[in-house]
């Protein structure tokens, strides 16, 4: 294992515009890897400088091995492997990750972007204000198939993000294509990791943070429901939001234009 995580930057191909060099880090979601982002790079690099990461033991870091999957950890990892003053982009487990950051490191983390994301994925009906999120029945589906299948389980994920969408088959194909450039994490990984979307809750500590913080959303979204958004509304209310309408868990695979565009305005903004 290496010392620190490997990152891949995509600095800007517009040398006449002056971002400050101040980089967008881009951190995907559970089960998948950075190539998720090209077709959001391959637009929004005309404009600004990016870097991927990919989480331990996914994609280029497949081989980096985490002892304790916290998501402290996980985020002290990907600062220290960016090591510069940055806006990150985090999209579902990425937003947790990009959200812990943002806690971590407020000197660091100049702002911050989740994407179909949560501070608490996992549905919490006991609370005497019912928390909209996903059913553990399912979390526990699908340890249960990661046992059994790894590769038809992240089929199943993929199906799950795309649903709603109005070119679902579209969707899932893109994802695909674009994930399977890597080889496929371990069991123990995904395993590791799909225990931050059971356990994780970042509620309580939003309060703290007072960066720029943009939420942007998917309204037919299954894993992230529309009756959260509002909740989160109250938790973070000097943040800004966007919706994209028919879209999913994955609105910059389906809504790319609209995504890009939304993204690209509002970060411009914070450069």
């Amino acid at each position: 294992m290496s010392n620190s995580l490997t990152t891949t930057r995509y600095p800007t191909k517009n040398n006449h515009k002056d971002t400050s060099n101040i980089p967008l880090v881009f951190i995907h979601g559970w089960g998948l890897n950075s190539a998720v982002w090209q077709p959001t790079i391959k637009i929004l690099q005309q404009d600004v400088d990016i870097i991927t990461v990919d989480l331990p033991g996914f994609g280029l870091n497949i081989n980096h091995k985490l002892n304790d999957y916290s998501l402290e950890n996980v985020a002290n990892e990907i600062q220290s492997a960016v090591g510069m003053p940055a806006i990150y982009v985090g999209w579902s487990l990425g937003g947790l990750v990009a959200t812990q950051l943002a806690l971590s490191f407020p000197e660091k983390v100049l702002a911050c972007v989740t994407v179909a994301s949560s501070p608490c994925f996992l549905s919490q009906e006991r609370e005497a204000s019912s928390w909209p999120g996903i059913l553990p029945s399912v979390l526990t589906m699908f340890y249960q198939q990661l046992a059994q299948d790894t590769k038809k389980t992240l089929e199943g994920f993929l199906k799950i993000q795309a649903m709603g969408s109005p070119n679902i088959r579209q969707d899932i194909k893109t994802i695909r294509n674009l994930v399977m450039q890597y080889p496929v994490p371990t069991e123990q990984t995904l395993s590791d990791s799909l225990q931050l979307l059971e356990k994780v809750d970042l509620r309580n500590d939003l309060s703290r943070l007072t960066l720029p913080f943009l939420r942007l959303y998917g309204r037919l979204d299954s894993l992230v429901p529309k009756a959260a958004i509002a909740q989160i509304d109250d938790l973070l209310p000097n943040s800004d939001k966007h919706i994209f309408d028919k879209a999913s868990h994955a609105p910059f695979i389906s809504h790319g234009d609209e995504f890009n565009e939304v993204l690209l305005s509002w970060a411009q903004k914070h450069l």
